[in-house]
């Protein structure tokens, strides 16, 4: 949350409310006070010719102001906190809309944002700080080249299967060894398909060097931040979570210090049920899958290495999966042991200690 805002927004600390609809040119505002709409305009984008209004219309009134999260990031944040501005930047899914609106403009939009935020209806993301956002371009860069050299080996094995060409024999674990690249560089096929494999093939060592270099980068960022260094250091003790998967829930999650409770975290992720209940009636399901679905993967993932590794969680594992019937078992299973992951993830970066392996009763 803003460093400016302790605890919730009360729009009764403030005298004009200010919503922001942006653009990569342009900034549509739409100030009101409590009293009701003051002005609507439209200035170019930039933190100073937003600061300049303010200053000469509104020099002795409070001023707040909020924006939807979007593609132009947090330079208008930094820039109104830095002044000393209370700011909100707002998920779009989280900003309240009139039933049956048909008209969208950059001006209605601003103005349901201000109405909004002089409501007290609007809640901010956590809006990370440079660190966290810098690790958040690293492991997002990563992500991007791990997806590369995935389709890469994707569109080789789719190449040889309709030339007919069979891949060269090796075990599951080691489909892509050197060995294996060295036998698909010497294939025997048409010129044509030799050289478009060629080119899969130097697609394929680009994006895994690429990938390599930027987890390095990784590496040396957390390295050379201690905060960083350290709640890497300590998520790491925990079974199943290793560099990668520590790394991502950094960046995603951000400063550990605005996590409220482990629910939060947990929601965060996305391995809570959805719930619709009624009266004494309790109805769950499936879990939300909200937020990143690549760090929710990692965190699966990490939690089939954690059975391995920690009895009390194996045991956790066992039980769940004994209460569902087989062909779901599995799956319930181990997104519940996801989800008591979150738990130790939660306390570790909350207390900043390592974790301990205890032995199930």
């Amino acid at each position: 949350m803003d460093k400016h805002l302790k605890g919730d927004f009360i729009p009764g600390h403030y005298d004009i409310f200010a919503g922001l609809d942006v653009d990569k040119t342009s900034i549509a505002i739409t100030f009101m006070s409590h009293q009701g709409f003051l002005k609507s305009l439209r200035i170019p984008y930039g933190v100073e010719p937003l600061l300049n209004y303010v200053r000469n219309h509104f020099a002795a009134q409070r001023v707040a102001f909020a924006y939807e999260a979007g593609p132009t990031g947090y330079g208008l944040y930094d820039g109104l906190t830095a002044q000393g501005h209370p700011c909100l930047v707002a998920a779009a899914s989280m900003i309240p809309k009139a039933p049956g609106q048909r008209v969208k403009t950059n001006r209605l939009d601003s103005q349901k944002i201000s109405e909004a935020l002089r409501g007290g209806q609007l809640k901010s993301i956590h809006v990370p700080s440079p660190s966290y956002r810098h690790l958040r371009h690293l492991t997002q860069l990563r992500d991007t080249f791990i997806r590369q050299v995935a389709a890469a080996k994707y569109r080789i094995k789719a190449l040889l299967l309709f030339e007919g060409i069979a891949f060269p024999p090796a075990p599951p674990s080691s489909q892509w060894s050197f060995m294996v690249i060295a036998r698909l560089k010497k294939l025997a096929c048409s010129e044509a398909v030799r050289f478009k494999l060629d080119r899969l093939l130097e697609s394929l060592e680009f994006s895994q060097k690429q990938a390599l270099q930027t987890m390095r980068e990784i590496r040396r960022l957390c390295l050379q931040d201690p905060e960083l260094c350290s709640s890497i250091r300590y998520l790491m003790t925990i079974p199943g979570i290793g560099w990668i998967v520590a790394s991502q829930l950094l960046a995603r999650v951000g400063d550990y210090r605005q996590i409220k409770n482990v629910r939060q975290l947990a929601a965060f992720v996305g391995v809570v049920p959805t719930e619709h209940s009624t009266g004494d009636s309790i109805a769950r399901g499936s879990i939300t899958r909200s937020g990143d679905s690549r760090l929710r993967s990692k965190l699966i993932q990490g939690a089939w290495s954690a059975i391995r590794k920690d009895p009390e969680l194996r045991e956790f594992y066992r039980s769940v999966y004994q209460r569902h019937p087989r062909d779901r078992a599995a799956r319930k299973a181990i997104v519940a042991v996801a989800r008591k992951l979150t738990t130790r993830i939660y306390a570790v970066l909350k207390e900043q200690r390592p974790y301990v392996i205890r032995e199930a009763h």
